[in-house]
């Protein structure tokens, strides 16, 4: 492995990141997966369109003599926002990635570019599927749902990928791998109220999780098969990664927390527009990265508050 991918990646790993790095020759089998998934009609079709169909598996106009794909992992916390509702406290989770993503993909493109550039090279951004890459390139392996986990940070974690112009010399590139771990565990599956996690295949059945629901905008009402005390995050889903025994050192890692008080719970729950709310909500909705999520509050606030839709 040439000094330049040296350097990256212990100044990487100075910060507590991982990485890895393959050539982008393989764009098109990253692309060939994820079609053949959706010709085969194994993804849902309404699934694919509003997650997957932003993909790009083109290389960069502005940097068209890109070579390598470079990926890292950065160690990531749940976020805790608390609402006081009828008197009570009411604690709920943001998974890991959905407080601070673009912040977070931001100063880690920008760091990579810096190093990047000493040694002669440039970098640019993505936008492509990141948990196919990090398993391709062996920074992860996938969990029994799915979810890619990477030695040292369990699934607590977000990805970050970046074309560059250097050369790849040593390719990481190598079949798509479960854990050993998940071959004899079914906690998760067990663990998922809504069959999310199948028994007759490893891809999960997307169009069931709770996050595909519950990040819809607020006027789709959640399908009726599913139930109000299946609901434990404000957005997303952390029900399989709870139990997983890879996350036992991770699970009780809380990042930021705000709260809010019963005036400010009181207004979410009526939807307020972002417009008509006091400053210091908005401040805390920022600070959470709910501010795009703001439409559906209502609907994902009221089931944990017994308050009628």
């Amino acid at each position: 492995m040439g000094s330049s991918v040296d350097n990256l990646f212990v100044r990487l790993k100075e910060r507590g990141f991982q990485a890895r790095i393959v050539s982008a020759f393989h764009l098109h089998q990253l692309q060939k997966e994820i079609e053949s998934l959706r010709s085969h009609a194994v993804l849902d079709s309404q699934f694919y369109e509003n997650r997957l169909a932003w993909f790009n598996f083109q290389i960069p106009d502005d940097l068209p003599k890109a070579q390598s794909l470079i990926v890292v992992a950065v160690p990531r916390p749940q976020t805790r926002a608390i609402f006081i509702w009828n008197g009570q406290r009411h604690p709920l989770i943001l998974p890991p990635t959905y407080t601070g993503y673009d912040d977070i993909t931001k100063q880690v493109g920008d760091f990579v570019a810096g190093i990047l550039d000493e040694n002669g090279f440039k970098a640019t951004e993505t936008a492509i599927p990141l948990k196919l890459l990090a398993v391709r390139s062996g920074l992860g392996q996938y969990g029994r749902n799915n979810i890619c986990y990477v030695p040292g940070m369990g699934s607590f974690l977000q990805l970050v990928a970046v074309y560059s112009d250097m050369p790849c010399k040593d390719d990481s590139w190598q079949e798509t791998m479960m854990m050993k771990s998940c071959e004899e565990c079914e906690l998760c599956r067990r663990a998922c109220p809504t069959g999310a996690i199948s028994s007759d295949r490893f891809l999960l059945r997307a169009e069931r999780c709770i996050s595909y629901h519950n990040e819809k905008k607020g006027d789709v009402p959640f399908p009726k098969w599913i139930d109000d005390t299946w609901h434990n995050c404000i957005v997303g889903c952390m029900r399989c990664q709870r139990v997983c025994p890879q996350n036992r050192k991770f699970i009780q890692w809380i990042g930021e927390e705000e709260e809010f008080s019963e005036k400010e719970t009181a207004l979410l729950l009526q939807g307020v527009p972002q417009d008509k709310l006091p400053a210091t909500t908005l401040g805390k909705l920022e600070r959470l990265d709910l501010v795009d999520y703001l439409n559906c509050l209502p609907r994902n606030l009221a089931v944990f508050f017994n308050k009628s839709q």
